[in-house]
């Protein structure tokens, strides 16, 4: 009983350690990275399509991503898209292909990237609270139900705690590796 608690915690709390880095990738370091246009979607033909399913997206140098559209007609509706997204990067076209140019950081603006990454790293833990609340609710339910005993009870609190412990630290790792990318010139 206290195994299949535990197992749906740590199933949890794995999927919001996943969230925390998918927003990480979104956010804008000095260098170029294709995961910046991921949410980023065009209107075809009246359809919201990713943009990667419509061009070629590549990163040639540190700083720059190109855009290679499928056709050719697509390069003005990508733009716009791009611009629409607010992602601080201005495209440029030559007619075939899309470049966007990734500028450097300034110093200020390192900083508050590290403010929100801070931000979204500690609503990450109050997830992780909530799901070790959830896990240890689950556990004094079955106890009341007379499903496991208070001994039980207290080692499946403990472990509930050890392993928010460990994605608690976890959280910090991925953080301090993210802040260590951003403040990098």
């Amino acid at each position: 009983m206290t195994k299949d608690v535990l197992d749906s915690m740590k199933s949890h709390m794995e999927k919001t350690l996943d969230a925390l880095r998918k927003e990480y990738q979104k956010v804008r370091t000095g260098r170029a990275s294709t995961t910046l246009l991921e949410d980023i979607k065009v209107n075809y033909y009246d359809t919201l399509t990713p943009i990667n399913q419509l061009a070629a997206i590549a990163v040639p140098e540190p700083r720059v991503i190109t855009i290679q559209p499928w056709e050719a007609k697509l390069i003005a509706s990508i733009e716009k898209a791009i611009l629409n997204a607010n992602i601080g990067l201005t495209p440029t076209n030559d007619g075939k292909l899309i470049r966007l140019s990734v500028p450097p950081l300034t110093e200020d603006r390192r900083k508050e990237i590290v403010k929100q990454l801070k931000k979204f790293a500690e609503d990450t833990k109050i997830a992780l609270r909530n799901i070790r609340r959830d896990a240890i609710d689950s556990l004094k339910k079955l106890e009341k139900d007379k499903k496991i005993s208070e001994d039980d009870l207290k080692r499946a609190e403990k472990d509930v705690q050890d392993l928010t412990n460990v994605y608690v630290a976890k959280v910090d790792e991925v953080v301090a590796a993210k802040e260590k990318e951003v403040m990098e010139i």
